[in-house]
């Protein structure tokens, strides 16, 4: 039975307050009051009732009319707010950021209100506030079963009732300065951080997630017990080494590298030097892919036969080292980047997945990377040779040395020029050779004729192409699958 291609984490569930959380309330409640008060021939003192916006309008209205009077005049309310509230009321600085900020993480965003609920779908409607849910009418402690139901684990707020909200649910309680409770109030309430605004929430989101997931890091490794981390050289292989060493010490890990032609020789020695730094073997036995005919044969499926033979090779050295597991460096942003069947056919063999597992995307493998002072940190993406050759075109060991040679080459015309690309490959499309590179230089010194470009297509074609060109959409990984989307 063939295990299942790993699934990513589901992203968080994050729960917002709307007054003077995400909205600054104040202009259009003050504009509503005025309005009710003139109707009803009553004096309602408008600043000190906007001063701390939360409770409920019962609440604020009750010691200021007859009891029998509350009632009618929350109906009024509602109906002026409409026409009084919504255009004046701005969102708060930072507010759509951290609804992006969720989205960015694949979450889910959750408003979690006390405002009657077509009032605070007519705030989200005229602000394009980026939300899943709408709950309204739920107040203090009543939040937490929206909280619940559907499975949030953080909720922000600016009112001590939304901490009581937080608390009572069970989940991760953040507030922001932005209302009429003061820090002081917030963390006496329970809450578990303070923020001065919205705008501060993303990057404490980033954070707050990025322990959580090395935290299950950690859990799943010391789950594992052993493992031999197919190490690549790149940022996330790294990482997922150093962690392993780090939760289950260098007696129970074990690097392993697989030496083919498809490997950039400039890769073999920093990838050594990185391993000797964590005190781990590496092993580096040779892979035969190119043996394999759906390989050398170049479909949409070349990944997975590369894969195949990589895990194939590695779990008959984890046994001899006694060690449990075979474990790639799949993160979470893999798993829902679309066509990878090298991840199916590492499942189909038993290789785990902990940075998957854990949650870990490819921005954390780079925050915990530099987190840790890893030297891979920001490393650009370094994909095999057989990544250059188009689909359809037979790999050989010729193409991939000469698609090595080309970009050597390519390196050294450009510091010529005194310039360098962060990111280049040079794409094997026949006899011809297809040169990517960051964008600003495409756009300015190595665009279509000037000197910087005639160098870059001189160095292609010296290395063994025909013919070569620079792609005028510069550098973007996995340029190659953009053929197979199109047929």
């Amino acid at each position: 039975m063939t295990s299942p291609t790993p699934q990513p984490v589901p992203g968080p569930v994050v729960g917002f307050d709307l007054d003077m959380t995400l909205i600054d309330t104040v202009p259009g409640f003050a504009a509503t009051l005025v309005a009710l008060s003139e109707e009803l021939g009553v004096h309602l003192p408008v600043a000190d009732l906007t001063s701390r916006l939360g409770p409920p309008l019962d609440a604020m209205l009750a010691p200021h009319l007859a009891p029998e009077a509350v009632a009618p005049a929350i109906a009024r309310f509602r109906e002026l707010y409409a026409d009084h509230s919504i255009v004046p009321v701005p969102a708060f600085p930072g507010a759509h950021e951290s609804l992006a900020a969720v989205r960015r993480h694949r979450g889910r965003t959750l408003l979690v209100t006390g405002k009657f609920t077509p009032n605070a779908h007519r705030h989200v409607d005229h602000l394009a506030l980026d939300v899943d849910l709408v709950a309204g009418e739920v107040w203090g402690v009543g939040k937490a079963d929206v909280l619940r139901e559907e499975g949030a684990s953080i909720y922000v707020g600016d009112h001590v009732h939304d901490v009581e909200g937080a608390l009572a649910a069970g989940v991760v309680s953040v507030s922001v300065l932005t209302g009429g409770c003061t820090r002081e109030e917030l963390l006496a309430a329970g809450t578990h951080a303070v923020l001065d605004s919205l705008e501060d929430f993303p990057a404490w989101l980033d954070d707050h997630l990025l322990d959580r997931r090395l935290a299950a890091l950690e859990a799943r490794l010391r789950e594992l017990g052993s493992v031999v981390v197919a190490f690549s050289g790149g940022a996330d292989s790294a990482l997922l080494l150093a962690a392993a060493v780090r939760t289950l010490g260098t007696e129970r890990v074990v690097a392993a590298t697989g030496y083919s032609d498809s490997l950039p020789a400039v890769e073999r020695d920093p990838g050594r030097d990185f391993v000797a730094s964590l005190g781990v073997p590496l092993l580096t036995p040779r892979t035969h892919e190119m043996e394999r005919e759906g390989y050398r044969a170049n479909s949409g499926e070349r990944c997975y036969f590369c894969k195949a033979e990589l895990i194939e090779t590695l779990r008959p050295l984890a046994d001899e080292h006694g060690i449990a597991h075979v474990a790639t460096g799949t993160n979470a942003d893999d798993a829902v980047a679309g066509f990878r069947p090298g991840i199916r056919a590492a499942a189909e063999r038993g290789a785990v997945t902990p940075l998957l597992d854990a949650g870990l995307t490819k921005d954390d493998v780079r925050r915990a990377s530099r987190r840790w002072g890893l030297p891979t940190w920001d490393k650009p993406a370094a994909a095999c040779l057989s990544s250059r050759v188009a689909y359809g075109i037979e790999v050989t060991p010729h193409r991939l040395a000469r698609v090595e040679r080309a970009e050597a080459a390519v390196r050294a015309a450009l510091a010529a020029h005194g310039l360098e690309s962060r990111d280049l490959r040079v794409r094997d499309l026949g006899e011809r050779g297809s040169v990517e590179l960051v964008r600003d230089l495409v756009s300015g010194p190595v665009a279509a004729g000037t000197p910087g470009e005639a160098s870059v297509l001189a160095a292609v074609r010296g290395a063994g192409f025909a013919e070569a060109v620079v792609d005028p959409c510069g550098f973007r990984s996995g340029s190659l699958n953009e053929a197979l989307v199109a047929d």
